[in-house]
């Protein structure tokens, strides 16, 4: 069983920052990945980033690479995204979640965080 708690939402103008959290806790949680996704209201849930816990090269999608950036703190048992000019469209509830492999599909994750929204206004 892994537990995830992500924290760090807000609300920023465009061309903002935040920095989000992913702290993990259980027994196996060092044996997983961490994804980053978002889901915007009517939209499927979008793959943003994909890190392992000693991962110098993490996966980004598409629509985040060169303005989001993934990194871990293993002492902490934490994740970070940190988020870059940010854009009216980069408003969703985000969420991390772990999985046995690198994935950038949801249905390859086996635990989720509750999440934690993010607003960006123009």
């Amino acid at each position: 069983q892994v537990q995830l708690v992500e924290s760090g939402g807000g609300s920023v103008q465009s061309g903002g920052s935040l920095r989000l959290s992913c702290s993990a806790s259980g027994r196996t949680f060092s044996s997983y990945v961490i994804g980053w996704f978002r889901q915007a209201p009517g939209k499927e849930r979008e793959f943003l980033a994909v890190i392992g816990w000693s991962d110098t090269s993490p996966i980004y999608g598409n629509s985040v690479k060169g303005r989001f950036t993934g990194s871990t703190d293993a002492a902490k048992n934490t994740v970070y995204l940190q988020m870059n000019s940010l854009k009216p469209e980069d408003t969703a509830v985000y969420y991390c979640a772990a999985a046995r492999g690198r994935s950038k599909l949801p249905s390859n994750y086996d635990y989720w965080g509750q999440g934690t929204q993010v607003t960006v206004s123009s």
